[in-house]
């Protein structure tokens, strides 16, 4: 009798237990602090690599000496040179943030170009003289900021083993390159290697 009622004890818990493990959990993260869930690309990189890229531009001896106030620079673009769909522009418009933050670099509005064309020709062809922008006094940017993402993956081979591992290296490279001369007056890399093992049984 007492062997039942333990067991049945064991049983309760068990089940209990299991479901408790199929509940669905939600809580609130740091996403400068947040622990990565594997070795592909996440908002851990995304968060850290502007940081640390808007930095190593930011030290640079740029602009050059004879340039006077702030530089403009027109972000045109990361290109993502690795086997998956990534957010590109989210890490541009992320180190663009941090850049112009800084207070030293000021950045023309290239993604809304067609916009402000748009709303320049309705204020020619509706608004006063007096209240209508000037058309035509748009600053041109002296620089332009462009990179790309490369990535490897390298899997364990086939041999005994109870965990698959796999390892990801990210290089991201940042080129800022005078408009008017065509010369890359900077260039900066940041690389980031990580691994992650999963059991081969499980989920």
């Amino acid at each position: 009798m007492k062997r039942a009622v333990v067991l049945m004890f064991v049983l309760s818990l068990v089940l209990c237990s299991g479901c408790a493990a199929f509940r669905m959990s939600v809580s609130e993260q740091d996403p400068e602090t947040a622990k990565p869930l594997d070795a592909k690309y996440d908002a851990s990189d995304l968060l850290g690599w502007a940081t640390d890229m808007s930095q190593l531009i930011l030290t640079h001896p740029f602009p050059a000496a004879d340039v006077q106030g702030k530089p403009i620079v027109a972000e045109l673009g990361i290109q993502n040179r690795t086997k998956n769909h990534l957010d590109m522009q989210a890490l541009a418009d992320t180190i663009v943030t941090k850049l112009m933050d800084s207070g030293k670099l000021q950045f023309a509005n290239t993604a809304r170009r067609d916009e402000l064309l748009k709303e320049q020709g309705y204020q020619l062809a509706n608004c006063t003289p007096e209240t209508r922008n000037n058309i035509g006094k748009q600053l041109g940017a002296k620089y332009m900021l462009t990179g790309s993402l490369v990535e490897i993956e390298k899997q364990s081979g086939r041999q005994v083993r109870v965990s698959k591992k796999e390892n990801i290296y990210y290089q991201l490279t940042m080129e800022v390159t005078d408009l008017e001369t065509g010369l890359i007056v900077l260039r900066k890399q940041h690389d980031r290697m990580r691994s992650a093992s999963k059991p081969l049984i499980g989920w």
